[in-house]
């Protein structure tokens, strides 16, 4: 293996184990500023020692076991907490054996549920403990969490520094809350599981379409808060909805990792075990107040049960995104809205609620709106306008599959 794909190997691993490496140190040094800085350690000698000796057989505990190593180092150094620094140094020495499987499984689950509660500790505001959460747990870049966001670059990386800087002062420890205090962090838990998905399952930047290692993880949260907190409705809302999205995964792809749309795709290609699931989470979900992810949850099962796209209760999801828009304001869902509403009732219908959102701030350099004015002037024939939308949009979005995608319905315009 050459210097420059074992160097993309390397980052390829730090996409999907980052959320571990981090969390395992965190359970060490219990900040987790200095368990971040402790991961970047490792991944550096990652970098130099990796295209000399060898991809090991499992990089992540490779990376997890390095990092461990520094942050023992870094106690002894500071030469205090020395009964626990006994037991760690203890616990340590039989985990760092040519057997790098057992080390990344010490506990794993806990320390990853333990540093999201950290991160959405209520010292930090909602917007903050979800962007340094993604920035932990699902190993995303700022500009890629900035375009979650729909803000700059800039803005998240001060809010992530921020962020670290007042857990670190407010001594926040590193534990799972008891339940009192889960219940007031659950929102932005629950959010930061919601937008690592969200990543995953359509790339903001890069060539890929898609990051399954993201929707993998976020999907595996949700189940473990579901064991955690199996009485809150919510909870079970947001897995239904990620089990019923994640069921689409082969599907939304071609042979060259080209973007399949929903319309598009060969059904016999969801995974219906994944749907089953998700069902199942929405039922137990209903046996409180529907809240937004219950909500979304019930729009994708419309999507699940129609065996074609024809057979798409379009009627029944306007009216969820009707309902969505008043429990949870937003341009986005309305423009979701006006998708729906454009299949339900016609696409001028649907153009004519899109077009009012043409002067909303938040969606100025929202790439998905063009996109659709563009798909809905197509359908209305009128294809010079739908053509100027689609390039808008291509110039906005920072994927490359979905630039070329719009750029070919640009192109079929012309023609």
């Amino acid at each position: 293996m050459g210097e420059s794909e074992t160097r993309r190997t390397v980052e390829a691993v730090w996409r999907m184990e980052a959320g571990r490496v981090v969390a395992g140190i965190a359970a060490i040094v219990r900040d987790v500023g200095q368990a971040e800085e402790l991961a970047q350690d490792a991944l550096v000698a990652a970098l130099e020692q990796w295209p000399r000796d060898g991809v090991p057989a499992n990089p992540g505990a490779w990376l997890t076991t390095v990092g461990k190593r520094r942050a023992l180092d870094a106690l002894r150094r500071r030469q205090t907490q020395q009964r626990t620094l006994a037991e760690l140094g203890r616990d340590l020495d039989e985990q760092v054996t040519p057997d790098f499987d057992a080390a990344v499984e010490d506990r794993i689950e806990d320390d990853l549920l333990r540093l999201i509660f950290v991160s959405c500790h209520p010292v930090l505001s909602p917007i903050a403990r979800a962007a340094l959460t993604l920035r932990l747990l699902g190993g995303l870049t700022t500009g890629e969490i900035a375009r979650a966001f729909l803000t700059t670059e800039s803005t998240v990386g001060q809010r992530i520094t921020r962020a670290k800087q007042n857990l670190a002062t407010a001594r926040v420890p590193f534990e799972v809350p008891g339940p009192a205090e889960r219940a007031e962090r659950l929102d932005s838990v629950l959010e930061v599981v919601y937008l690592i998905f969200n990543e995953g399952y359509a790339a903001t930047a890069g060539d890929d379409w898609m990051r399954p290692a993201l929707c993998q993880e976020a999907l595996r949260l949700a189940r473990l808060l579901q064991g955690l907190m199996p009485d809150e409705p919510e909870v079970h809302g947001l897995a239904a909805l990620l089990e019923i999205q994640a069921s689409r995964t082969h599907a939304r792809t071609g042979p060259d990792g080209q973007p399949i749309l929903l319309n598009e795709q060969d059904r016999s290609r969801w995974d219906q075990l994944l749907i089953r699931r998700g069902l199942a989470a929405l039922d137990r979900a209903r046996a409180g107040q529907a809240g937004p992810y219950t909500l979304q949850a019930e729009i994708a099962a419309c999507h699940a049960r129609a065996r074609a796209p024809e057979e798409t209760d379009w009627a029944r999801i306007a009216t969820l995104y009707a309902e969505l828009a008043r429990l949870v304001p937003s341009p986005v869902v309305e423009l979701n809205r006006a998708v729906a509403v454009a299949y339900a009732d016609g696409p001028a219908a649907g153009l004519e609620l899109a077009r009012a959102l043409a002067d909303e701030p938040a969606l100025a350099g929202y790439h998905l709106l063009p996109s659709v004015l563009g798909d809905l002037l197509a359908k209305l024939g009128r294809h010079d306008e739908a053509r100027r939308e689609f390039e808008r949009a291509a110039s906005l979005t920072g994927n490359a599959r979905e630039r070329a995608l719009l750029l070919d319905r640009a192109a079929a315009c012309r023609a």
